[in-house]
């Protein structure tokens, strides 16, 4: 047997298993198998990677960042972003990948009109690094926006009128509003939102969340981060299938 998984924190949630779980069938693989590996700490990571025939794996939150030190080598890319999402198993060891940026790049290009020239990025996680370096990539100019003050980003608190209207581009890299906390929303000034936004969403479940909702009530194009994700998955597959 064949088997991959997903590594992260309260993934029962998780698109990937569904994602990989259907694909293997469609292929006819009957010898893999997908599954979730829910730990609690990077500790627990030693006896997840202990177990016979791991092929490949995905890394979620939070532990893009952390499993970086367990690994053997990075791919350039996912060096520069400075965050994993996943592992392929090498003679020489384990490599990480970030498939996200590919993903976000691939999901997010569609949407892009010329005036979306700068862009706030709610949350300082491992997914907002892959966003980062694509929207650099892009040439689209880009803020940090943090519960917390740091040098070079916003505080939601700082959020007015004139930055909404500069910034046409927004993305929500956290995970406020994901099922089933359906109602929880990024604290940002929704009022100055309008038809030039384009609001992106990582989180793809709900397929609308309050996010979304009200930058559509208020004219914006939205997206949410299904796309993103098939991307992800089937850049991951074409990585595991290299080694």
């Amino acid at each position: 047997m064949n088997r991959f998984g997903l590594l992260g924190k309260n993934i029962s949630y998780s698109f990937s298993q569904g994602y990989f779980t259907q694909k293997f069938k469609d292929l006819g693989l009957t010898n893999h198998s997908y599954e979730n590996f829910d730990i609690q700490n990077m500790e627990e990571l030693k006896n997840v990677l202990a177990q016979d025939n791991l092929k490949g794996l995905n890394v979620t939150i939070p532990y893009k960042q952390d499993v970086i030190s367990y690994l053997d080598e990075l791919d350039a890319k996912a060096e520069k972003i400075g965050a994993v999402n996943t592992i392929q198993f090498t003679k020489n060891g384990l490599k990480g990948f970030n498939t996200d940026a590919y993903g976000f790049k691939k999901s997010l290009e569609p949407f892009l009109k010329p005036h979306h020239r700068n862009a706030l990025i709610l949350g300082t996680g491992g997914a907002s690094k892959a966003v980062r370096f694509v929207l650099d990539e892009l040439g689209i100019a880009n803020t940090y926006v943090s519960r917390s003050k740091k040098q070079g980003q916003y505080t939601y608190e700082e959020l007015d009128k004139d930055i909404i209207k500069k910034n046409t581009l927004i993305i929500n890299c956290t995970p406020l509003g994901t099922f089933p906390n359906v109602e929880a929303k990024p604290q940002i000034p929704y009022q100055y939102i309008g038809a030039k936004h384009l609001l992106y969403d990582l989180i793809y479940n709900p397929e609308k969340t309050a996010f979304l909702a009200l930058g559509e009530a208020n004219g914006a194009t939205i997206c949410n981060g299904l796309k993103m994700l098939e991307q992800q998955a089937e850049k991951a597959w074409k990585i595991w299938n290299q080694a």
